[in-house]
């Protein structure tokens, strides 16, 4: 793999099936909007705000046909981190405490970006590890995949198994760095809505190794699966998409209600996932 950083330490505990899993990316820790991480959202209507905001929309959006400016950044395959066997994250410390063991561990240097990226995951998974958080929101950070889904059936209080969604690429021509980010996208197929009572998002950490984490937003929700087709180069989407049905008891400041031009309550809020490593917990019915 590409741009791997590790230490001798490090190595044994990150191996699986002779690949290292090591990597940091260079960028910093994900900013928070609201009441989670931040998706990047924006509307179309709002053209002149932040491109990489360009992903919020209404209900009334998702039909066959329909065309909007979206953004959707490219992700390298590559610099994606799969999940580890519970038992190897499980052997190293996971808090902030134990920042500068890590750093050594993972041969780090203290004053690098990726020492700060750390030690933002290690300071949100802190505060907000399996705790109930406002009114009945439940957060937590996922180390590994039985942690992931097993916290997911928790959530659910579900044994019939949890499934995951995201969206992702699946163009015919081979989607690089150099495909427009931000495009007009049409939907060319009808939206197919996933029966989902509750759902748990999860979004990947700045971690030597796969973290994410997840939140499970109160309130109704709709889910669709949406296939989308680029205006510029035909770069095709099959996009996971969640509306919010009930915003009455958000943060009236939430970027949302500025981008689609609503108040909280007056109207459901829609967005896409972006590609890459963003899941989306269902329980199976």
């Amino acid at each position: 793999m590409k741009d791997v950083t590790k230490g001798k330490a490090g190595d044994e505990i990150l191996e699986d099936s002779g690949e290292n899993l090591l990597q940091l990316p260079k960028s910093e820790p994900a900013r928070q909007t609201g009441e989670h991480i931040s998706h990047h959202h924006q509307h179309h209507h709002m053209a002149h705000m932040d491109p990489l905001l360009m992903t919020f929309f209404v209900l009334n959006d998702l039909k066959l046909g329909k065309t909007m400016p979206l953004y959707f950044p490219y992700v390298d395959p590559s610099k994606s981190l799969d999940l580890l066997p519970k038992e190897k994250p499980d052997s190293v410390p996971f808090s902030p405490n134990s920042l500068p063991y890590l750093l050594q561990f993972f041969s780090i240097s203290q004053d690098s970006p990726q020492a700060k990226a750390i030690e933002e995951t290690l300071r949100i998974c802190q505060d907000d590890q399996s705790i109930n958080v406002g009114k009945g929101e439940t957060k937590y950070c996922a180390t590994s995949l039985e942690t992931l889904v097993g916290q997911a059936s928790k959530i659910f209080r579900s044994d019939t198994g949890v499934q995951i969604l995201m969206t992702s690429h699946t163009s015919k021509t081979k989607t690089t760095a150099s495909t427009p980010v931000l495009q007009n996208y049409t939907i060319v197929g009808k939206p197919k809505e996933i029966a989902a009572p509750n759902i748990i998002a999860c979004h990947s950490m700045s971690y030597p190794y796969a973290v994410y984490y997840c939140h499970n937003p109160e309130g109704d929700t709709k889910v669709f699966e949406v296939t989308l087709l680029g205006e510029i180069d035909g770069d095709r989407i099959d996009a996971v998409s969640v509306c919010h049905m009930d915003t009455s008891q958000w943060d009236p400041h939430h970027v949302s209600f500025s981008v689609l031009g609503v108040l909280p309550g007056s109207s459901e809020v829609c967005h896409f996932f972006p590609p890459g490593d963003n899941l989306l917990l269902l329980p199976y019915y």
